[in-house]
């Protein structure tokens, strides 16, 4: 059985560690064994530049920058973790992937969609994940759902605008993609919970039949 990749994609406040959750205990049930990971991060160098993004810095953050240091993040986890543990047979459940590069540095920050397929080509070099799933919340709900948490990172504290303009470019990539699927996080954990579950249990068919 060839293994499979599973990405959940969200804004702050939409419930990916939930999610997150809510996958792993499929996976435990059904039998499946799989590795878990983030992004940015998810190996030691990885989660260095992880630092580096979220953290407030005294001087200015190009946009470019933020967009190359996720990148390097990026290419640090498919070498040393997504691609040998895919090859090997172990599943690959993600918290955030490639789809967020494009909305958040794509949508939000407005670089062009040039610059991001050029280096997702280079970095992912045609890899894609066979499930996403997208949580989809109203901007200002997910911040403040996020701000309740605790202290908010650099990227939470940009204006309520930037995550409108994130949120309108994950969904027109959740419809443009036929391996997502789109969850309404703005609903009851219950029904968020059923829905993410129907989305699993879905795929689960798809690939045993």
């Amino acid at each position: 059985m060839t293994a499979k990749f599973i990405v959940i994609e969200g804004l702050e406040g939409a419930g990916k560690s939930t999610a997150m959750a809510i996958c792993q205990q499929f996976l435990k049930q059904h039998d499946i064994n799989f590795v878990q990971t983030r992004e940015p991060g998810g190996t030691p160098l990885a989660e260095s530049l992880r630092d580096l993004i979220k953290q407030q810095h005294t001087e200015q953050v190009a946009s470019e920058t933020e967009l190359l240091l996720m990148y390097a993040a990026r290419s640090q986890l498919l070498h040393n973790v997504i691609r040998p543990s895919l090859e090997q047979g172990q599943w690959v459940l993600a918290d955030r992937h490639d789809m967020s590069s494009q909305a958040y540095q794509g949508g939000g920050r407005g670089l062009p969609e040039s610059t991001l397929c050029s280096l997702s080509n280079i970095v992912l070099n045609g890899l894609k994940p066979d499930l996403t799933v997208y949580l989809d919340i109203p901007p200002a709900v997910g911040l403040a759902r996020a701000k309740g948490r605790g202290e908010l990172d650099r990227i939470e504290l940009e204006a309520l605008s930037f995550f409108e303009r994130t949120r309108a470019r994950y969904l027109e990539l959740a419809k443009q993609d036929e391996h997502c699927v789109i969850v309404n996080a703005d609903q009851t954990m219950d029904k968020v919970h059923a829905d993410i579950v129907a989305a699993l249990a879905q795929f689960y068919k798809r690939v045993f039949g």
